[in-house]
């Protein structure tokens, strides 16, 4: 007879728990993600691309640049973006889509690019193109990108 009290206790416990897990509001994070995309991109015209990608970087974050290029690390990033062609660029884009994961931890965002640099010569080039970003909620309650 204890054993099946005790597996009833075990039982309502577990249930009890399960139901109590926090509900998140996935409209109110997606639109986090929105704001934290769009600050990101008023920091690449405010404080520079490199920087602004450096600051909205997670310590382990990862960009692909070229064909299959990988960069890894915060650091690494925003050199990867000192020693190109950043210093004369800017960029601007929008997410067309935003998802957030159930537990509100991660989301993702997909949208349109445009990347204009000058050369040395002042000849300025423009490309568009598709973005993804992967973002994850730090310690702090803010956003991070771990993959661009």
């Amino acid at each position: 007879m204890r054993s099946i009290i005790s597996l009833l206790f075990v039982f309502t416990m577990l249930t009890f728990i399960s139901s109590c897990k926090t509900k998140i509001n996935k409209e109110a994070v997606k639109e986090e993600i929105f704001k934290t995309e769009k600050a990101f991109e008023a920091a690449t015209k405010s404080i520079g691309v490199a920087e602004a990608f450096g600051e909205f970087a997670d310590d382990s974050a990862v960009i692909i640049r070229g064909e299959n290029n990988l960069i890894k690390g915060k650091a690494a990033i925003k050199q990867y973006y000192e020693e190109n062609t950043a210093k004369n660029a800017e960029v601007s884009w929008a997410p067309d889509f935003i998802e957030v994961s159930d537990d509100g931890t991660l989301g993702y965002t997909y949208g349109k690019y445009t990347w204009k640099s000058a050369d040395s010569f002042g000849k300025t080039t423009e490309s568009k193109g598709i973005f993804h970003t992967v973002w994850k909620r730090q310690a702090d309650g803010s956003w991070k990108y771990v993959w661009d």
